[in-house]
């Protein structure tokens, strides 16, 4: 009898033990469970938050970038890709150059017109489509001429796309930009105005300043070649920087000229593209 009663204590110690295992594994999986819908509701949490930081950036950048369009093509000008009126216009500072070096482009300063030391230089712009040479008249325009040539001793202008042409009302092709976009230069932006026509007659194989329309004190680097005698209305700024002529090649901007724009309009990205490689001066 007693014997059965330890059997029964046995068998009812064994069953009381697994039950408190099968509690033991029942609340595992269920704290298992907790912790990993925790998991999925942190990860969506975060997902949620990196997709609103990120539409926030997109906004942020496109909103960014409508404005600096708009001022780029203020208010009627020529060389900015978005901007499709007549006469020549700067574009807006871009990216500065990622060189460790700093250089003019860089500095925030533009370079002091005593570089130009008033006097002609020649440089030979090396282009894909031929070479063009250029004479820059340092004492009619010290402050263009000294940004020109200290940009072009930093190799600035190298593989620069001509990003605007155009071939009703004014003829130019406009080249300088960096970014190929009209919105691109170097850190700084200078003026006044040097050496505009009175009578607003920009004759073929002239080389000037681009700049923001009504803005005399926005030139960076963009520069235009009239290819063609050109009347070019001042603003409420004046007329723009001539501070050069085209002595050799201009039949090559002529060529790129007769080929029109990409799109067919008389003002936009040429369709013969212009790579201008280098810029040496002598």
């Amino acid at each position: 009898m007693s014997h059965q009663r330890s059997r029964n204590a046995a068998r009812e110690y064994e069953k009381r033990r697994r039950e408190a295992l099968e509690r033991k594994h029942a609340e595992h999986d269920q704290a298992r469970q907790q912790s990993r819908r925790r998991w999925r509701i942190g990860a969506i949490v975060t997902a949620a938050v990196a997709a609103v930081a990120i539409v926030v950036w997109v906004l942020l950048t496109l909103l960014g970038s409508d404005d600096e369009a708009i001022e780029a093509a203020t208010p009627s000008a020529a060389p900015s890709a978005e901007d499709t009126t007549s006469e020549p216009s700067a574009s807006t500072p871009g990216a500065e150059p990622t060189s460790d070096e700093l250089g003019w482009a860089s500095s925030g300063e533009a370079p002091d017109p005593s570089l130009a030391e008033g006097r002609t230089w020649t440089a030979s712009m090396s282009t894909s489509v031929g070479d063009i040479v250029i004479e820059l008249d340092g004492a009619a325009a010290p402050q263009a001429v000294a940004s020109f040539i200290a940009l072009s001793g930093e190799g600035f202008f190298d593989q620069t796309e001509c990003h605007r042409l155009t071939t009703a009302g004014i003829y130019v092709l406009q080249c300088g930009d960096p970014l190929g976009t009209g919105t691109g230069g170097p850190s700084y932006r200078y003026g006044p105005i040097e050496n505009a026509p009175e009578d607003d007659v920009y004759p073929a194989g002239t080389l000037a300043m681009a700049r923001i329309g009504g803005d005399g004190e926005s030139m960076g680097s963009q520069f235009f070649v009239v290819y063609q005698d050109s009347t070019i209305p001042s603003d409420a700024a004046g007329g723009y920087t001539v501070f050069g002529q085209v002595v050799e090649g201009l039949s090559i901007v002529e060529g790129v000229a007769s080929a029109g724009t990409i799109t067919g309009e008389p003002d936009g990205r040429p369709a013969q593209s212009v790579i201008v490689n280098e810029v040496s001066l002598s």
